[in-house]
């Protein structure tokens, strides 16, 4: 049975497609390693959800080789913006206001991304 694309990628899911972003393309070893530094994972668990994945449109798989190598179907960027997009309008009603002031007043913001923050803020200010 064929899987719909979903409105993003579950935690599981943006874990591996952070390791994917940060090593480049990668086979089920080279992801399945970089996770178990932090939680140990089952190989077939990672296999699983990365076909799972590919089926969702999230990994792109290239199967001419041996070895699967998956890569990311969109840049990090890309789907940060619709994550924070779906965010946006689930959980702030499209308030841009609420959703800053409560990711600001969530964490401790360091002095450089204040800065840069800020300098965002002038230039989108200047458009």
């Amino acid at each position: 049975m064929a899987r719909h694309k979903s409105s993003g990628p579950t935690g599981r899911e943006l874990e591996i497609l952070r390791v994917i972003w940060d090593r480049g393309p990668s086979t089920v070893r080279d992801v399945h390693r970089a996770m178990n530094k932090d939680q140990e994972t089952g190989y077939t668990t990672t296999l699983k959800l990365m076909q799972i994945m590919a089926e969702k449109g999230l990994l792109v798989r290239d199967e001419s080789q041996w070895k699967h190598v998956y890569r990311p179907a969109l840049a990090e960027e890309k789907t940060q913006r619709q994550l924070v997009r779906n965010l946006l309008e689930k959980a702030f009603a499209g308030s841009a206001e609420k959703l800053v002031m409560r990711a600001l007043s969530a964490k401790k913001v360091s002095a450089e991304e204040l800065a840069r923050i800020r300098k965002m803020l002038d230039e989108l200010k200047g458009d």
